[in-house]
């Protein structure tokens, strides 16, 4: 059974970082891409970044770019997101997502599996 277990979040003020981390376990972590998506209140979940595979190729939503990297820790199973220059604009539950294939992916129909989510909330 796969298991995705985010860690990270937590409330910021506007302007600084936080480290987002998913910990996978139940398959092979380095055969699939990994993405994040997040879900602000009353809104859809949208695509925040994703990695390939090997961790080679990136994809990033337009308003996370320049401020956000996505990269993968194949030897521990693990997926970060690291945040700076936070803002307000960014408040919502973040989730990692494990794909069905090996490179980059914005659509959520792509990711088999989720995790619970993590609540990142940036002050103003």
């Amino acid at each position: 059974q796969v298991q995705l277990v985010e860690s990270g979040g937590g409330l910021v003020q506007a302007g600084g970082s936080l480290r987002l981390s998913c910990a996978a376990s139940g398959r092979t972590f380095s055969d699939y891409a990994m993405g994040w998506f997040r879900q602000a209140p009353g809104k859809e979940r949208d695509f925040v970044a994703a990695i390939s595979w090997s961790g080679g190729s990136t994809d990033y939503a337009d308003s996370v770019w320049g401020r956000f990297t996505i990269s993968r820790d194949n030897a521990k199973n693990t997926l970060f997101l690291q945040m700076n220059s936070l803002k307000p604009d960014d408040t919502a539950v973040y989730y990692c997502g494990s794909a069905n294939r090996r490179t980059p992916t914005v659509r959520q129909s792509s990711y088999d599996y989720w995790g619970q989510g993590t609540q990142v909330t940036v002050s103003s």
